[in-house]
Order: C-alpha cells, then structure tokens, then sequence
C-alpha cells in the first residue's frame, strides 16, 4: 500500500509498473487513511523517483452520481488523483474499446 519505499530505491534506467492507481486509492480509502497524506506522500515519491514509472489508473468520473457517501468518496478521491498524475505525466493515454487516445505528449 505504500509506494514510496519501492520508488525511492529505483534506479534511473528502472522502468516500474504501477498497475494500478485505482486499487491504490481503493486500498486506502478501506484502510480509513488520511487520503490527501497518502496522495501526497505518493507524488512526492513520483516526483523524486529516477526510474521511468508507467501509472495505470480507472476514469471512474464518466458514469453517474454514485447514490452513497462512499463511493462519492472514492468518485472525487480517484478524480484528483488522476489530475494530479496527469499533471506530472509526459505521457497520458487514455484507452476506450481498446483504442488509444492521446491526451498529453506523444506515442514513441
């Protein structure tokens, strides 16, 4: 659950998967943490890692308004989340149907 351990000791050269933001966030927001320590603990950790970090994480804002507290919660939570990531990314694909659409930066 804790990332910052695991990118502190990555190399430059490294390339790290984080499959996935989303059970991050998930495995967070169960555990009671306080959400915007952990996030930000995380992309200070992204933000001093040298290895090349390749993030996947779930749209989860394209559907409707969830009905209950804690999946508003998690709605919102993972929604800054992904803003945040993006900010910081080269790079940003987003895959609908199995294609992909560029949104930041540009394919090798």
């Amino acid at each position: 659950m804790n990332l910052t351990p695991v990118l502190s000791r990555l190399a430059r050269g490294h390339i790290c998967l984080i499959d996935c933001a989303t059970m991050w966030l998930s495995n967070h927001l169960l555990a009671n943490s306080d959400l915007p320590t952990a996030q930000t603990a995380l992309l200070k950790a992204i933000d001093t890692s040298f290895a090349d970090l390749v993030i996947v994480s779930n749209e989860v804002g394209h559907g409707v308004v969830p009905d209950n507290k804690l999946a508003r919660t998690f709605r919102e939570a993972q929604g800054r989340l992904n803003i945040a990531l993006a900010a910081r990314a080269d790079l940003v694909v987003q895959v609908s149907v199995g294609l992909p659409m560029v949104l930041k930066g540009q394919l090798p």
